[in-house]
């Protein structure tokens, strides 16, 4: 009997010659084995993907002749009785990859017969125009298979690739992967609660100025820790914080401002910035909608103290679930990393221990001197890491995400072209000034005094199988999670919010991501002026 990874002498009886053939034994069988073809470097086989080179620096036992390749895609049934002897058996480590090999071999089948096979064929009001979606090729899939292989499971090596791409991406110093957009926010605030910040920690009672048209998220973190929300209004031409209501929402309570990029579209980052210096303010960049987008030449999520991220699968890049944080402040980082990990004062990584050389040799708080560092809580914290598993798939989509950008860029314009003589009737979407924005959606509001309403029209494109959204959640004071909050003790609100309300009840987008065809988007415009006539 053979066992896996021993390489076998074959004598195939349909062979001319009676030279015998090196095979690599993969599976057992009881009337034979599974085995890969085991070719001279210098023969027919030529390395390739997937492909492994072995020699006698391979080997557990025996010996070779020459440098030998294995093909992964090269897999015979080999009898009992065509097996003359044993030649040498193959390390271990070899094996692994040999057989991983095997693994994402027919994992690129599987992807090419399923994912990739699927009917493309667009049939207006038919086939469903999704505002979003996953685009992936078989990369991803391999990735993500590697990644199971390995077994690791929590935050490691695919997980520490993907925050070193995606800091290198943005040109940051610090970039931390959570589990989701919305945990990335919560800590974004919560590390600006930390003592270690001295006077400009946010307190409870301390306010931060935001606006109510958005997504609950980038509000819930500072509701939920007792600090005040002070909204403000929003331009309606780019649906983005009024900087011109600022100052008047500036009290001596101020603390920060949470904003986020409404679909892709920069605030304007110029005057939000300055007004955060002239008053010594934090900025918390919400750039879940907005990967790619930059103002004035950078990447937004890296203009403020602290940006970011969801990786939900509707967004510019997805692993299922999660997002990250980035900041260049080595405070923050500081502070993030331990509220990040349970709030631990220890920084060894998963797996490690006694980094710092003085595990049971400190004193912290009220602790027994030299107490284990790796049970020390600096902060109140959360475990929100992600998985190594959904990292791995986050590394390849951040490689496409340059493609992604051009394309939403380029499908938000062929929308932008194909309905520009309709703003009597809407209006359509004004990218703020010195911005490139990385668009997530295609906005579209009512003018006033229409003949028609903004869910009849919505109504009629999700007739036609063009899926639609609201601006989330319009005016976030108007939803019942706010119904047992009292204005102006729990929140804020200046002046009024006339074009947050506008927004709520004349506003809905439709998806410019990478995955639609022009057919698609030929139809979304023509199905907009259908209407449009009809009602005129």
């Amino acid at each position: 009997m053979f066992q896996t990874g021993e390489i076998i002498a074959v004598n195939f009886v349909s062979h001319n010659d009676s030279q015998l053939r090196p095979y690599l034994v993969i599976e057992k069988h009881d009337d034979g084995y599974t085995a890969l073809s085991v070719s001279k470097k210098s023969e027919q086989y030529k390395q390739k993907d997937l492909s492994v080179v072995i020699d006698n620096s391979n080997l557990e036992n025996g010996q070779l002749d020459d440098e030998f390749i294995v093909p992964a895609n090269r897999s015979f049934f080999i009898p009992h009785n065509q097996i003359v002897k044993k030649l040498a058996k193959v390390s271990k480590s070899t094996m692994e990859l040999i057989i991983k090999n095997q693994i994402l071999r027919y994992t690129n089948v599987y992807y090419e017969h399923i994912h990739n096979n699927k009917e493309n064929q667009f049939t207006e009001g038919i086939t469903k125009i999704n505002y979003a979606g996953r685009v992936f090729d078989n990369n991803e899939m391999l990735n993500l298979m590697d990644a199971s292989l390995e077994f690791w499971l929590t935050y490691g090596r695919f997980s520490k690739q993907f925050e070193k791409q995606l800091a290198e991406l943005l040109d940051t110093k610090y970039v931390f992967s959570v589990n989701s957009g919305s945990s990335a926010n919560l800590l974004a605030f919560m590390a600006l609660t930390s003592s270690l910040l001295e006077e400009k920690k946010i307190s409870r009672g301390d306010e931060v100025i935001t606006v109510a048209a958005g997504f609950p998220t980038t509000v819930a973190p500072i509701i939920q820790y007792g600090a005040i929300p002070v909204f403000v209004d929003i331009d309606i031409k780019t649906c983005n914080i009024d900087t011109s209501q600022l100052t008047s929402a500036l009290s001596e309570k101020t603390k920060a401002v949470m904003l986020a990029h409404t679909l892709g579209n920069p605030f304007d980052l110029g005057a939000v910035k300055k007004f955060c210096q002239t008053h010594n303010l934090w900025l918390i960049e919400d750039n879940c909608d907005a990967l790619g987008s930059k103002y004035d030449g950078k990447y937004t999520g890296t203009i403020g103290d602290i940006g970011t991220s969801s990786f939900y699968p509707p967004h510019h890049i997805t692993m299922g679930e999660g997002g990250a944080l980035y900041t260049n402040d080595p405070k923050l980082k500081k502070i993030i990393l331990s509220m990040r990990d349970w709030g631990r004062d220890c920084w060894c990584e998963s797996g490690f221990d006694n980094t710092c050389n003085r595990r049971f040799s400190g004193q912290f708080g009220k602790l027994p001197f030299g107490y284990d560092h790796k049970y020390v809580y600096s902060h109140f914290g959360y475990n929100f890491k992600i998985t190594d598993l959904q990292a791995a798939i986050g590394c390849e989509q951040l490689r496409k995400l340059p493609g992604f950008i051009e394309k939403r860029i380029n499908n938000h314009q062929f929308l932008i072209q194909g309905l520009k003589n309709l703003d009597n009737i809407f209006i359509l979407p004004e990218k703020t000034l010195h911005s490139e924005p990385s668009w997530f959606g295609f906005l579209l509001t009512l003018r006033d005094a229409l003949s028609f309403s903004r869910n009849e029209i919505v109504e009629y494109l999700e007739s036609n199988k063009i899926q639609t959204r609201n601006l989330f959640a319009g005016n976030i004071t108007r939803q019942p999670c706010f119904d047992g909050l009292k204005q102006g003790v729990d929140y804020k609100i200046i002046g009024n919010l006339n074009n947050t309300d506008k927004v709520m009840n004349d506003s809905f987008w439709i998806g410019v991501y990478p995955g639609m065809a022009k057919e698609q988007l030929k139809f979304m415009i023509k199905t907009i002026k259908d209407f449009v006539r009809k009602k005129m």
